[in-house]
């Protein structure tokens, strides 16, 4: 006979699961149904980074770009308030809140200050974040304490010997490292951090970089590590030539494709991806922030028109 401690316990786990599919069903990273009905925002509040990518370069911006690491201003936590309030009164549709950069979030504590004063106002939207997952480990309880339920973090190896290939060096606990000893402690504390996300209940995506001729036969390996630690859905990204690899070849859509259906039988694979801005506002694709007023008020009408059918449906 069920006793009441166990039942209260199983209504606990049934309603988590019912809010677990609530997220991801709103979620347009999430979930490829999601993408043509709920948008996000991104925070620029986060201009700090603690790792140097050989691919990555944030120093400018142009509105026709869209990739990460690219904003047109970084915001100070009540700015980013302001801006949500409006930006979700005019787009109900909505429903995801995240800071993705410009830097890394977890390396500005502006970030946790943003996520806060978001979660006290707007109680009932889905927060997110993406990291290096560097000082995942170490702020994993911040992101519980402010209310982050799903999470991304990019994972571009979890041999070092290749993650050394791909960072110029890392800035840990008031210390610079490079090299060898970089990737070691990159790939340690991503891997623990990843585990221990995922054992505290919040729904993890992984990036990862395709780099031809250095990750590109070892993404497989990523795919089935993170399928073993529990992660929802993985996002295999093109190579974009700038930095230190701005001469290098980027992969073909069809690389791409063929190293997404090698990894689909570990992890789920995330195939509408737009490696979009750290200010983006939207839809996936449809970039509000980058947009003319008359585009973004057809838009606007538009997913009225399809909310308000759903609806009655």
């Amino acid at each position: 006979m069920e006793t009441e401690n166990e039942k209260d316990i199983c209504e606990i786990e049934i309603s988590r699961d019912e809010d677990v599919k609530r997220m991801i069903s709103q979620h347009p990273c999430y979930s490829k149904e999601a993408q043509h009905k709920f948008g996000r925002i991104h925070l620029a509040v986060a201009p700090k980074c603690n790792i140097q990518c050989n691919y990555c370069d944030r120093k400018f911006d142009c509105v026709n770009e869209s990739r990460p690491g690219v904003t047109s201003e970084v915001l100070s936590p009540q700015a980013a308030l302001e801006r949500t309030k409006q930006v979700l009164k005019d787009y109900p549709f909505i429903k995801v809140v995240g800071v993705a950069g410009p830097g890394d979030p977890l390396a500005n504590d502006a970030t946790f200050e943003t996520l806060e004063l978001i979660k006290k106002e707007f109680p009932d939207v889905t927060l997110c974040l993406s990291t290096n997952g560097l000082a995942l480990p170490e702020r994993l309880p911040d992101l519980l304490r402010v209310g982050v339920t799903t999470l991304t973090v990019t994972m571009n190896a979890i041999d070092p010997e290749i993650e050394a290939q791909l960072i110029g060096h890392i800035s840990y606990k008031g210390k610079i490292y490079r090299g060898l000893e970089a990737a070691e402690i990159m790939v340690k504390n991503q891997l623990e951090g990843i585990r221990l996300a995922v054992e505290a209940g919040l729904v993890v995506k992984v990036n990862t970089v395709l780099v031809p001729g250095i990750n590109d036969k070892h993404i497989i390996e990523v795919a089935k590590k993170i399928n073993e630690l529990g992660v929802f859905i993985m996002n295999v990204m093109p190579l974009i030539c700038q930095a230190k690899f701005a001469d290098m070849e980027p992969p073909t859509p069809e690389e791409c494709k063929a190293i997404q259906n090698e990894c689909e039988p570990y992890v789920q694979q995330m195939r509408h991806c737009r490696q979009c801005r750290a200010d983006a506002i939207g839809l996936i694709g449809q970039d509000l922030s980058q947009m003319s007023e008359e585009r973004r008020n057809i838009i606007k009408l538009d997913m009225k028109k399809k909310m308000g059918s759903d609806e009655k449906a």
